[in-house]
């Protein structure tokens, strides 16, 4: 063997694969590599498999050099065999070695029938690796530069083993084999783990485009955000699909309620009309089904419902979620039919879908939880002014005849209570609103009970300014008049005090009466609300907390964040 001779071939061979490599490199830019990218499982992707290391199996063969007058070819297709048994199984590597096999065949030569068997058995030994791997749960292994090297390694020894026994005469057969041995290890080898390498790249691009747009879905749902929230309808969507057209590029978006449209931006505008309602076959059924409906205009047609010289040529329907799984809506993407719906806009249309989902339910809780603080609110007003308003109008009664004067007097302070109570807000008041609150509300107590009842007030100037929840003191007092100290022979005490601690506005109520029982929620029902909405809105770290001893003294504490109303 003429070492000059194997080392001129090596070079030639590795120069003929630059050739194969610019047309493997240019094709995994294009979708043709993306079935190539994942361990192939799917008929449709394992039959482009096949056709994709056919055709490599092929070029490998047509690149190579013919040797000894043409009776041998020193090539490569055993890089597009083992590589589709690798990516495609068995059943697909078969089927390229075969089809490999039948070409090389055709071209002749004293090698002919042993090179194509060669090949075929290279397409099953990737094959058979393919499902060893796959059985033991190593799947990432299939893409292993290493990997591919050495089942190509050991295809080409098999190879030379199968020549040297099937072609004769065996003299030259060994001289031929002796020749085409190191550069044919040499270029295939090194060929299958650069062509692997180039797959790793595809793949790793693909990734990170997809995490590119999952952070433009984040990115536009950050816009959104806040918008739905204030309420699913036609004027929050179509502010939503301005900055979907926008940040997407798409050529229309449109968002739908289940019966109507509530926005449509870009191309066919003059037509899809929101407050109109869906016609579109694809919207409805997306809406019945709870399912992503994609009509790429090739192999799922699309024609638009409402106008014929529409120029919109495909649609992406993309269901919003509502309470348990309830399709609310819909999100829907389209481009025109001079431009190909890219996977990607359609990955990104999902992830926006789902985020824009979460914001819808996050706003209809927020203004669920708003409608039962009203409503708890309401309640605390139903609960206080008819208990107060009859035991005010008792104690006016009795001593209209016998102080004309204080009546009077009594009359004014309950029509300003009743005024401030009316008009108080339903969200925060200062603590210095809460107490003249208070103090409107004690000064009938007070005249119900001139000589057993004392009230004391200890609260620093400069936490008047503090914010606290409205209607959070006023059960609280009451209930330390009505159920403590009214139950009392001797005179009542009642203390109100307030302190900071913390960063805590720490608030309390206590009377010398010592009476206070835990009650079920349904009784003492003031200052459960009043425990809830503090709890609901700060955490449990907040709220009302009782303490009592035992006719000794009721303490009721409330602990709420320190807010201060700017002066």
């Amino acid at each position: 063997m003429d070492l000059q001779s194997v080392i001129s071939l090596s070079v030639a061979l590795l120069q003929q694969m630059c050739v194969y490599f610019a047309v493997a490199y240019l094709l995994s830019r294009t979708r043709l590599f993306i079935p190539l990218t994942r361990a192939t499982i799917l008929w449709p992707h394992r039959l482009a498999c096949y056709a994709i290391f056919s055709a490599f199996c092929i070029m490998g063969t047509l690149l190579g050099l013919p040797v000894v007058k043409a009776n041998a070819i020193a090539n490569t297709p055993a890089i597009g065999a083992v590589l589709g048994g690798l990516l495609g199984g068995p059943v697909v590597g078969l089927a390229v070695g075969i089809t490999g096999g039948i070409h090389r065949y055709l071209l002749g030569g004293s090698f002919a029938l042993a090179a194509a068997i060669d090949i075929a058995v290279q397409g099953l030994i990737g094959g058979l690796t393919h499902r060893y791997l796959v059985r033991h749960g190593k799947v990432k292994m299939l893409f292993s530069p290493s990997l591919a090297a050495t089942v190509i390694a050991i295809g080409i020894l098999l190879e030379l083993s199968i020549d040297l026994a099937l072609s004769r005469p065996f003299d030259e057969s060994l001289r031929i084999v002796a020749l085409i041995a190191l550069p044919e290890l040499i270029a295939n080898t090194l060929g299958g783990a650069l062509f692997m390498e180039i797959l790793i790249d595809q793949r790793d691009r693909i990734d990170r485009q997809s995490r590119a747009f999952s952070a433009k879905a984040l990115e536009i749902a950050a816009h959104a955000d806040g918008v739905l929230r204030q309420g699913f309808n036609q004027e929050n969507s179509m502010r939503v699909a301005r900055i979907l057209y926008d940040q997407t590029g798409v050529g229309a978006v449109a968002i739908t309620d289940r019966e109507k449209i509530l926005a449509f931006i870009g191309i066919g505008d003059d037509h899809h009309l929101p407050g109109t309602p869906i016609t579109s076959p694809h919207t409805l059924t997306a809406i019945a089904n709870n399912e992503v409906f994609f009509a790429d205009g090739n192999e799922v047609a699309y024609q638009c419902s409402i106008s014929p010289t529409c120029r919109l040529g495909s649609s992406l329907v993309i269901p919003l979620a509502g309470e348990d799984g309830q399709v609310i809506g819909t999100i829907k993407l389209y481009e025109p039919k001079t431009r190909i719906f890219s996977t990607i806009n359609r990955t990104l249309g999902e992830g926006i879908a789902k985020l824009l989902s979460g914001q819808i339910l996050a706003g209809r809780y927020e203004r669920q939880k708003s409608l039962l603080l009203q409503s708890e609110l309401k309640l605390l007003h139903a609960q206080i002014n008819p208990h107060f308003l009859f035991n005010a109008l008792n104690t006016i009664l009795s001593i209209t005849y016998d102080d004309p004067a204080k009546a009077r007097e009594l009359i004014a302070d309950l029509s300003t209570f009743l005024r401030k109570n009316l008009k108080r807000p339903t969200e925060d008041v200062t603590l210095a609103d809460e107490i003249e609150h208070i103090r409107a509300y004690l000064s009938i107590q007070l005249a119900r009970f001139p000589d057993r009842l004392v009230v004391e007030f200890n609260i620093p100037d400069d936490l008047l300014s503090a914010r606290l929840p409205a209607f959070t003191l006023q059960p609280l007092v009451e209930n330390a008049v009505k159920h403590g100290t009214s139950q009392l022979l001797d005179i009542g005490r009642i203390a109100i005090r307030a302190r900071k601690e913390d960063g805590e506005l720490i608030l309390e109520v206590e009377d010398n009466a010592g009476l206070y029982q835990p009650k079920p929620e349904r009784e003492g029902l003031g200052m459960n609300i009043v425990d809830r909405r503090i709890r609901n809105r700060y955490g449990d770290g907040s709220g009302v907390t009782m303490s009592c001893q035992r006719g000794v003294a009721t303490l009721a504490t409330v602990r709420v964040p320190m807010e201060v109303v700017p002066q």
